[in-house]
């Protein structure tokens, strides 16, 4: 089980890995078109080996045509919506939990769709398709589209194992000195 989340998040993590995905774009020949990216029937292929039935999958939205998910082994699919997701409704069927925003799992982990600059945690994303992490100074980032991590989902809990969350002051501590100088 992942300590780190909040308790209503844990869950995700009792029996199997929480794995991290976003922008597949299933479907969106804009995609293949200005990104070479990969088709659909790969990127399945690579999460299908990667993640399993009792594993949790989130994907950070731009999804695509839902109906690829179906092809999808894992059954624990979570959806942030993306920019390109127009409406939640049509993803019900496919998966078991929709966030409409960013999504605060614990007290450093920060999921969003697109790149959130917050010193008090790590933020994880999409949208940015480039390998570039130009973000604001201070703040941490991980990039999680699907053509930046070779089109294969990434382990929350190795991440944090890693020291992803090492360096990142709590936002107590942030208060607690920023009280202390005035």
């Amino acid at each position: 089980m992942i300590k780190s989340l909040y308790p209503t998040f844990q869950r995700w993590s009792e029996k199997g890995s929480v794995y991290l995905y976003s922008d597949p774009h299933f479907g969106d020949s804009d995609m293949a078109e200005h990104f070479n990216y990969a088709l659909p029937e790969q990127q399945i292929n690579n999460i299908n080996k990667t993640v399993t039935r009792s594993d949790y999958l989130i994907i950070l939205g731009d999804c695509g045509n839902p109906c690829y998910f179906e092809q999808i082994k894992c059954k624990n699919v979570i959806v942030l919506l993306g920019n390109h997701d127009q409406s939640a409704t049509k993803f019900l069927p496919y998966v078991k939990e929709i966030y409409t925003g960013p999504l605060f799992i614990g007290e450093k982990i920060l999921l969003s769709h697109e790149p959130i600059g917050l010193p008090f945690v790590i933020n994880i994303h999409g949208h940015d398709h480039s390998h570039m992490e130009h973000y604001k100074d201070g703040c941490k980032y991980y990039n999680v589209a699907a053509n930046v991590i070779d089109y294969t989902p990434v382990s929350l809990g190795k991440l944090i194992k890693d020291g992803i969350l090492a360096g990142i002051p709590s936002i107590h501590r942030i208060i607690i000195d920023k009280a202390s100088v005035e």
